[in-house]
């Protein structure tokens, strides 16, 4: 059976070629958005052989998903600040840093857009978003063993709702993303959290 594109976990020289593309993906989306992701332009700035890229990435949506699985790896594990208020407002934190760095805004703005348009991406940035709210559900389970927010609370529909307002305004309203507008957006999930609007 054959492998997903990007998806054999490498070791050695092949290891240092991934890390070399993807390195060149990103650049590449930093650069001119995921319509100037190109298996060539990042073949050559990688300095590897084109038919490297093609044999195992296949395509630019290829690329983009080995990097959404790298990227997901290698993502800032989850806060353990002791009280699920101080790990909601890191949570929050680490989404508006995210999207407002100078090179990791522009990838995910990239990669959200060629979501909208091409399927392998998007199940490429649900699988990124699964693994992240992932790492995160524990934060949201502690609060819940403390007595925080209300049995029967969804970890992950908390978790989103700390961040859709972030992702809102980055990716539709294209309003200013403030350490502000993060605190809110904690202190918006937590409020209708311990209301119960989260439990079923």
């Amino acid at each position: 059976m054959e492998a997903t594109p990007g998806t054999v976990r490498p070791g050695g020289r092949t290891a240092k070629v991934r890390a070399a593309v993807l390195a060149a993906t990103q650049e590449a989306l930093v650069d001119g958005g995921f319509h100037a992701l190109t298996p060539d332009r990042v073949a050559a700035v990688a300095g590897v052989g084109k038919t490297t890229v093609y044999r195992r990435w296949r395509s630019p949506a290829g690329l983009v998903a080995d990097l959404l699985r790298d990227m997901a790896e290698q993502s800032l594990p989850a806060a353990d600040t002791g009280s699920l208020e101080g790990d909601l407002r890191a949570n929050a934190a680490l989404v508006r840093d995210t999207l407002t760095d100078p090179r990791m805004g522009p990838v995910f703005a990239a990669v959200i857009a060629a979501a909208a348009c091409d399927q392998e991406c998007a199940d490429a940035l649900h699988g990124f978003y699964a693994t992240r709210l992932a790492e995160w559900a524990p934060a949201v389970e502690r609060g819940l063993g403390r007595g925080e927010i209300p049995a029967g609370t969804d970890p992950l529909e908390v978790l989103r709702a700390v961040s859709a307002p972030l992702y809102y305004r980055f990716a539709v309203s294209r309003e200013p993303l403030t350490a502000d507008v993060a605190e809110r957006a904690a202190s918006a999930a937590l409020a209708a959290a311990r209301a119960g609007a989260f439990a079923f």
